[in-house]
């Protein structure tokens, strides 16, 4: 439309408005995202940026104005539309009414899907403007865990690697792969053998490590290899845990399994050569180690493809349920046991199931009273005072090596002297999946009904099916767990069906690679963002996929993981409007069912923008991200994975039109890229 008879004049203002947009339609789930498009001279008025009304009149004005008109008519149009539809909708009859209103939501959220096309293409390249990369100093960055500002604010005793999330822990940015990061290798090669590159520890502080640590990992050139040697004990970790087995009163550590053991909380592991070797004996163990800002424990553990979380619980309970783990292990962690009457060995039996086993190694364990140490002694004693009065059964004392026993049944603890020990946390204070929940120093979990000692429980791998009884105990009805579990098995069939020509056609060998791998080794760990009863997880087993999942089950949601964790599977509870609490480039897939609509609709102080910053965070270059959501919502995600320069497909679901997947790469950016 020309607003002046004047030609040149007209092509003058098209030329302005043509180079200054300042009117488009937004995001219409502009709640989801970040919006950093205002500018000093636009306000944001009903969703649409407006210029400054009180500008001088001139006739870029007047066509600013006009634009404002048209578009405005052009809004009040749809919503017009949109309100008259659903009125004719709800005036049908119910008979009637179901297919048309499934039929009407499909074209609503069609219209949602143009309408944001729409905004994309009015705002020109600024809403498409690639994010840009962190510093350099955010390789190895960690939300959250800021020792440095702790130990400023006068945090000390262990508070200082406590978990402190603020809006400053966010990072909008893209973090960088180190210079030299490589490609890890492939499983089981990756879980011995690891580039020194891709973790912040240098070849020197490898080759001026303790003779111990020295035959645990052993420098090649670029590489670091394990071997089953150990830094915990003067043997090695093969004959260890063979030791363990026996103190149980086992032939070897391939019969815990029959004993009740599958899943394994080892404190402070060291580089993860214990869960390493008890692996392939179906046992899962996971580390859990304080941050560090080089040479990372947790950090070296998730590159060797093994499962770890970044925690301390020096004054915070674990973000993980009571009865979560058939066996605790700790060994040289630096854990003073011995402090604050004990409540650390208190936390342990938390966590601890009925009949579980804590095993416990450290250079003031099992001390004779004739050592001329008398501090050795001392915490020795305390220790063994402390776990007498959580009733734990004392089975046997080898060297630097002790094992107890938590009882199966509950009558000892009122059998106890009066006044004895810590007594039974009530009510109100034995919760049971605890989050940023102080440490109590009260016995937890004697409430729950998940109350049940390992030896009565299934052994691996029937556990990963509960059997009715035991689904009762989680409110699930048998034919909803058996449902999920099908899905599930034929939804696995497909991400692998999809995913393998992908990975063959992309990356069908690497220069000085041998013949491509099996799709089973495509990937070894994965990361679940939304994870239900754990169907994804156990699809994963049932396909025999040599995989582990972290099982994260969203604060916003329904808490189903101590359920997960009684089906033999590992996970944690954690908000994800918070950074996940682990290094960068430690997943080989991030996968998220549902996580999109859940967060939208419980969540309003993050955004979508910033779930995915963090998923690239957690993501290896070269890793994989599996999104299944609403259709309008997957649309919007791929608009943001192209902003993240991640490769993204939307792929279709045939038996779901209301749902979409949304299957990305992301590509290996070395911090070279961003000095050139």
């Amino acid at each position: 439309m020309k607003i002046k008879s004047d030609k040149e004049n007209s092509d003058k203002i098209s030329k302005t408005s043509s180079d200054h947009v300042s009117l488009s339609l937004r995001n219409p789930f502009q709640f989801l995202f970040s919006d950093n498009l205002s500018s000093k001279q636009d306000s944001i008025e009903n969703g649409f940026v407006l210029s400054d009304p009180f500008a001088p009149a001139n006739s870029r004005n007047r066509h600013m104005l006009t634009l404002l008109l048209l578009k405005l008519s052009l809004v009040v149009i749809v919503i017009l539309g949109l309100s008259i539809s659903l009125l004719w909708t709800l005036s049908l009859t119910p008979a009637s009414r179901s297919p048309v209103i499934r039929g009407y939501r499909r074209l609503q959220e069609q219209l949602v899907s143009d309408l944001w096309d729409i905004g994309e293409l009015s705002l020109g390249t600024t809403r498409f403007k690639e994010s840009e990369f962190c510093p350099l100093e955010f390789e190895n960055f960690v939300p959250c865990f800021n020792v440095t500002e702790n130990l400023e604010l006068g945090l000390t005793e262990g508070k200082e690697f406590d978990r402190r999330c603020g809006p400053m822990s966010k990072q909008n940015c893209l973090i960088l792969a180190p210079p030299k990061y490589k490609i890890p290798h492939r499983w089981p090669t990756g879980r011995d053998v690891i580039w020194i590159d891709n973790v912040k520890i240098t070849a020197q502080e490898v080759l001026s490590s303790g003779s111990l640590t020295k035959r645990m990992m052993m420098l090649d050139e670029d590489q670091i290899s394990f071997s089953f040697a150990s830094s915990m004990v003067d043997d090695n970790i093969e004959d260890y845990s063979h030791q363990i087995a026996e103190m149980i009163g086992l032939r070897n550590e391939s019969y815990l399994v029959q004993a009740g053991v599958r899943t394994v909380l080892d404190i402070g592991c060291g580089y993860g050569s214990l869960g390493a070797h008890l692996f392939p004996k179906h046992l899962l163990t996971m580390c859990i180690a304080n941050y560090e800002s080089s040479g990372s424990q947790v950090e070296i553990a998730l590159e060797r493809g093994l499962p770890a979380l970044v925690g301390s619980f020096a004054s915070k309970q674990l973000p993980l349920p009571s009865l979560s783990f058939d066996m605790i292990h700790s060994a040289w962690d630096g854990v003073e046991w011995d402090k604050k009457d004990g409540i650390y060995l208190i936390e342990v039996d938390r966590v601890l199931r009925p009949g579980g086993y804590f095993v416990w190694t450290s250079p003031f364990a099992n001390t004779p009273a004739s050592v001329r140490d008398k501090e050795n002694l001392k915490k020795w004693e305390f220790v063994r005072n402390i776990a007498k009065d959580l009733c734990w059964d004392l089975l046997s004392q080898q060297d630097k090596t002790v094992v107890w026993k938590k009882p199966s049944k509950k009558n000892c603890y009122a059998s106890r002297k009066h006044g004895s020990g810590p007594l039974i946390c009530k009510e109100g204070r034995d919760v049971e999946s605890p989050y940023y929940h102080p440490l109590e120093a009260c016995i937890g979990g004697t409430r729950s009904r998940r109350w049940i000692p390992i030896e009565e429980r299934a052994s691996w791998p029937s556990r990963a099916t509960l059997s009715s009884k035991e689904l009762a105990v989680h409110g699930v009805l048998p034919d909803d767990f058996m449902e999920d579990n099908i899905n599930w098995k034929s939804t696995v069939r497909d991400y692998w069906s999809l995913l393998s020509p992908l990975i063959f056609s992309d990356h069908p060998k690497r220069p000085g690679d041998e013949d491509p791998i099996p799709p089973n080794y495509m990937v070894r760990n994965v990361l679940d963002m939304n994870a239900h009863f754990g169907g994804f997880n156990s699809a994963l087993l049932d396909a025999r996929k040599s995989v582990w999942v972290m099982n994260v089950v969203p604060t916003s949601g329904v808490n189903h993981l101590p359920l997960i964790l009684d089906r033999g599977f590992v996970g944690v509870l954690h908000d994800w409007c918070e950074a996940f609490p682990t290094y960068p480039r430690t997943y080989d897939m991030v996968h998220a069912d549902g996580l999109l609509s859940l967060q939208s609709v419980k969540q309003s102080r993050c955004s979508m923008l910033d779930l995915f910053y963090e998923i690239d965070r957690l993501l290896r270059p070269e890793g994989w991200v599996i999104l299944r959501d609403t259709t309008s919502l997957i649309e919007s995600a791929r608009a943001i994975a192209s902003k993240l320069k991640w490769e993204a497909r939307v792929v279709e679901i045939e038996s779901n039109n209301d749902e979409k997947l949304l299957v990305c790469q992301k590509p290996l950016i070395r911090s070279q890229a961003n000095s050139l």
